[in-house]
């Protein structure tokens, strides 16, 4: 049995600035504040010296570690947030963290349970952990390991079979692997890696086959999709405004509104088969506006009135979003007695074509603490502190939607919901064959945090198979094809407007992912919590029959 030993203030200071070294490190793997692309093949190795310290340290440290690493890669990964709100750079980093204080320990007990192959539970866990951290009220994907590996495109295609999942399995176990080595190194100059190679030789050779799998399944479906022919061609103007949509007024709206009306008169000079805003582009409500005409709000109606005209007068279809207010009670006027509005709001997208309103999305997955915070009765304090921060919530929206323009059907998430696997998997299961984000980052100032948000949306393009078209704010406006090519993104920060040219591929047979969304992160949450109470129980046991030896 293990001996609890004193640990020196040397080792655990040691222990601390290798987890903090790491966590910055990890952070440029990504697209940051120093590289503007990221150095993806950081997240080959980065975590060996992770999973190191987890073998090598206490139990009484193992959680305070995991908060420490979280929350301080979250403060490099995410500086951008800054910019958003003082609370936000606090508030993600400490939830990040807090997932961590939970997933160090639980990494620490798969090699205390099964030390000898604990690795590949580790990378079972890692898998579990990634799944559960976007899964609950403050999921947030952004900082997921496989996502630095954007560029890797014949890695990255097994993503239409496993999701994401299985990319990070791959990515994780060598790490844990080599983790324990190096552990094992400190403690014991003599250990052999060639010995400890072969002891584990039958899972490096199987890990091996997977790798290669991976990679030729990954070169055959580049070559498949390289020669496919689309269906057809759905020609999509973009229109990319560079307002700030957070900023209010009539005066504001307006000139938002000229300028987006201009950019799109030039764009359907292109003969484009539908022009696409961004996120909230036009912010003044198009129902709530229309629908009551109150003192104070004539000239907001006039604006509204004036839209709506250009819209269903335009020669194409219009696809904007728009902050879709709507009565909470029908049967009261739009200003209740205390003075506010009888209305509430939905992040939403409404299409004009044919003279009309043809269609409308509402967000369905809200930002947590920003758009949406369902903690009012239970944490009082934190709700009124939000509030008086200046954070409003939107109502969440409930329905799948797809829409249909010139015989094409796609579907629309809103803002970071592309980041979110399930979501573009619906759409695409419910018939959308054109993923169109629509999204407005342009708060965030960052270069960097567009990047981060569009490469995430490769991976959608991939589990899907589906063409996707993000239509942004400030960037990055581009298209993805369906084996995850990024093409011709505008150049952030700069209005204008740009024609893509997307292949749609009608119908056909969907994606594995598809039809079983997220089933490999099932797979390792499950797993990962059997085998765990497995150890656990094997370890009780192991215990209590070595004291009764001892006492015999």
């Amino acid at each position: 049995m293990e001996t609890l030993k004193k640990r020196s203030l040397r080792t655990v200071c040691s222990e601390v600035f290798i987890l903090l070294v790491t966590a910055f490190v990890f952070s440029l793997a990504f697209p940051g504040f120093v590289l503007e692309e990221g150095l993806g093949f950081i997240s080959f190795f980065i975590l060996i010296p992770v999973f190191a310290v987890i073998r090598n340290t206490s139990w009484k440290l193992i959680a305070p570690y995991g908060f420490m690493f979280g929350f301080v890669y979250f403060i490099f990964f995410n500086y951008w947030l800054s910019t958003f709100h003082p609370l936000a750079i606090l508030i993600v980093p400490i939830i990040k963290g807090g997932e961590m204080f939970f997933l160090f320990p639980a990494l620490k007990a798969a090699d205390t349970f099964f030390k000898k192959r604990s690795y590949i539970l580790q990378a079972i866990i890692w898998v579990a952990y990634s799944y559960l951290s976007e899964g609950w009220f403050a999921g947030y994907p952004y900082g997921t390991i496989c996502y630095a590996l954007y560029k890797y495109l014949p890695l990255i295609q097994i993503a239409d079979i496993t999701g994401i999942w299985g990319i990070i399995f791959l990515q994780v176990l060598p790490q844990a692997f080599l983790g324990a080595f190096v552990c094992d190194k400190i403690h014991d100059r003599e250990a052999s890696f060639k010995a400890y190679f072969k002891s584990n030789l039958v899972v490096i050779i199987i890990y091996a086959a997977l790798v290669l799998a991976s990679l030729i399944y990954g070169f055959i479906k580049l070559g498949e999709w390289s020669d496919k022919e689309s269906d057809r061609t759905w020609r999509v103007a973009t229109v990319q405004h560079v307002h700030d949509s957070w900023q209010g007024g009539l005066r504001t709206y307006t000139r938002n509104f000229n300028n987006l009306r201009r950019y799109t008169l030039d764009a359907i000079r292109h003969d484009p088969d539908i022009v696409v805003w961004s996120e909230t582009a036009f912010v003044p409500s198009i129902d709530w506006n229309m629908m009551y005409d109150y003192e104070g709000n004539h000239e907001m109606r006039a604006l509204v009135e004036e839209f709506i005209k250009f819209a269903t007068e335009l020669d194409v279809p219009l696809l904007t979003g728009n902050a879709d207010g709507e009565s909470i009670d029908p049967n009261a006027g739009p200003v209740l007695e205390d003075g506010s509005l009888n209305r509430k709001d939905y992040n939403s997208v409404v299409l004009f074509q044919n003279g009309a309103i043809d269609g409308k999305y509402r967000k369905q997955h809200l930002v947590p603490f920003t758009e949406h915070f369902p903690y009012e009765k239970q944490l009082p304090w934190l709700y009124n502190l939000l509030l008086a921060n200046d954070y409003n919530w939107w109502e969440m929206g409930e329905e799948i939607v797809v829409f249909e323009s010139d015989g094409v059907k796609f579907s629309t998430p809103i803002c970071f919901e592309d980041v979110f696997g399930y979501i573009s998997a619906e759409f695409v299961r419910d018939g959308a064959d054109v993923i169109v984000n629509m999204t407005n980052d342009n708060w965030s100032g960052s270069v960097a945090a567009e990047k981060q948000h569009a490469y995430i949306a490769i991976f959608r393009a991939i589990e899907t198979r589906k063409s996707m078209i993000r239509g942004t704010n400030s960037g990055l406006t581009c298209m993805i094809t369906p084996d995850g090519t990024l093409v011709d993104p505008m150049e952030p920060f700069k209005p204008g407007y740009h024609i893509y040219d997307v292949p749609v591929y009608e119908g056909g047979e969907n994606t594995f992912y598809v039809n079983h969304i997220d089933l490999f992160a099932h797979i390792a949450v499950y797993a990962s919590a059997v085998i765990l109470v497995a150890g656990a129980i094997i370890k009780i046991m192991d215990t209590v029959r070595y004291r009764k030896r001892k006492n015999d």
